[in-house]
């Protein structure tokens, strides 16, 4: 009778035992000795070209605390000197563990990244203390589950899923997402009786032709837009992308090569080149003679323009907001969503963000991704941007930045932003694009012949 007694409470002790394992998530896997080395001091090298480390200092000592032998060295590098430091220090097989690139060289650096399956599970050694009365320190194993696709879709505006999963494999995460916006000299808008900034394209056309003003040698007094410029009109590829796929257009076809330059029919289902019309919109700012014609060579570049308050209208990212108020702290303007073409049922706005990604030369690919995985919790992420005032790419954070006054007009537009991917060498593609207006401005090339030598040359930077 007692050894039955006894055989009942030993499994009963054993089942208990088990159940509190599955329950707790963890399994002491291996013996004491392998993962007590799973707990070896680590320093994982986090490089980055914005932010300084005090914006990521409540994420890195909440996770430190978490796994006291996990440390980061956080290394801000300058963008002018990143490209060439990433390439030489792989070469060298060294490198950082993280590192964070913009969202069109993700394809670029896929070879040079340690993906996630999705989903999938990670495995990390902790310290954990047990006991009610006697404290015993003990290591165990944690399995933590990675994001499901539909978790990631459910998290991040649409553009994000697309642009980091690629097949079926998670490459990075963002910590914010920023959207191409339109500031606007309010007090010049004054002036011109112009009550409210414009909403479509149509009324931008409208507003320009009250807001330009030339001397009687033909000089610009007042630009009512930086726009239709070359070399000094910043994030001139951004706003003829934005156009186009406002315009519907697939900048990429299913076979990966450009096709901007395609043609498509209209609602009469008569063919047209929706590039063309983007072309010539975009050039007819510079183009003497033309009535929404307000900028030129000899205008300063775009935002030292609107900072000197000589331009009405600017496009820009979040980056340049800092700059205006440091420099023209007096400076009345104010910022709206990328205006949309007039009666469209779809909004369509352009998102340039980072991908903060995992090196595939790192000895910590699972410590690496739990620090990133961290990092992008939303009470974690939440906190970075609270810190960087940077526009977020998590959807159940978007009503919380609505309520800051100068976060409000870029993630009002964060759910309708799509981006593209533009090859392995960004330079090549914004030269393509400047080389494509110059030839329309100097005349040396027909508007589809321009297009058309434009997607040949952003055809090389998207060949494997």
């Amino acid at each position: 009778m007692f050894a039955k007694i006894l055989k009942y409470r030993k499994s009963t002790v054993v089942f208990l035992v088990g159940i509190l394992m599955i329950t707790t998530g963890f399994g002491c896997a291996g013996t004491p000795k392998k993962l007590a080395e799973k707990i070896q001091p680590i320093d994982l090298v986090y490089w980055r070209t914005t932010d300084d480390q005090g914006d990521f200092e409540n994420i890195i000592n909440g996770f430190h605390a978490k796994y006291p032998h996990i440390s980061i060295t956080y290394k801000l590098i300058r963008p002018e000197e990143y490209e060439q430091a990433l390439l030489e220090a792989w070469a060298e097989d060294k490198g950082p563990d993280l590192f964070s690139i913009p969202n069109t060289w993700l394809r670029k650096y896929q070879t040079k990244i340690s993906p996630l399956n999705i989903p999938d599970e990670l495995s990390l050694a902790r310290k954990v203390t047990t006991g009610t009365f006697k404290k015993e320190t003990k290591v165990i194993e944690e399995k933590k589950k990675t994001p499901t696709l539909r978790e990631l879709k459910e998290k991040y505006v649409d553009t994000v899923p697309k642009d980091v999963i690629i097949d079926n494999k998670l490459y990075g995460l963002p910590l914010s997402l920023d959207i191409l916006v339109l500031y606007y000299n309010k007090e010049l808008l004054n002036n011109a009786n112009i009550a409210n900034p414009p909403a479509d394209w149509q009324e931008f056309a409208d507003d320009i032709r009250s807001l330009t003003f030339r001397d009687k040698d033909g000089n610009f007094i007042q630009s009512g837009a930086a726009l239709g410029g070359i070399d000094n009109v910043t994030n001139l590829p951004d706003i003829l992308s934005l156009l186009m796929l406002q315009k519907g257009m697939s900048m990429i076809n299913e076979n990966g090569q450009a096709s901007f330059n395609q043609s498509a029919l209209d609602e009469n289902g008569l063919s047209y080149f929706p590039g063309e019309d983007v072309l010539r919109f975009y050039t007819d700012f510079a183009t003497p003679g033309k009535e929404i014609y307000c900028w030129n060579e000899k205008m300063p570049n775009s935002l030292d323009a609107f900072i000197q308050g000589k331009t009405a209208f600017l496009f820009g990212y979040s980056d340049f907001l800092p700059t205006i108020k440091e420099k023209a702290p007096k400076l009345n303007f104010d910022i709206i969503k990328a205006p949309q073409p007039q009666g469209s049922l779809k909004e369509v706005n352009l998102a340039s963000y980072s991908i903060e990604t995992i090196s595939k030369k790192t000895a910590h690919p699972s410590e690496s991704w739990a620090f990133l995985l961290y990092a992008t919790e939303e009470a974690n992420n939440k906190t970075f941007l609270e810190k960087t005032k940077h526009p977020t790419a998590i959807r159940s954070l978007i009503q919380f930045q609505l309520e800051d006054f100068d976060l409000a007009p870029f993630v009002k537009g964060v759910l309708t932003a799509q981006t593209w991917y533009r090859g392995n060498n960004y330079s090549l593609v914004e030269e393509a694009f400047k080389e494509m207006v110059k030839n329309v401005l100097t005349g040396t090339k027909e508007m589809k012949q321009a297009l058309d030598y434009c997607v040949q040359k952003v055809n090389l930077t998207l060949q494997k």
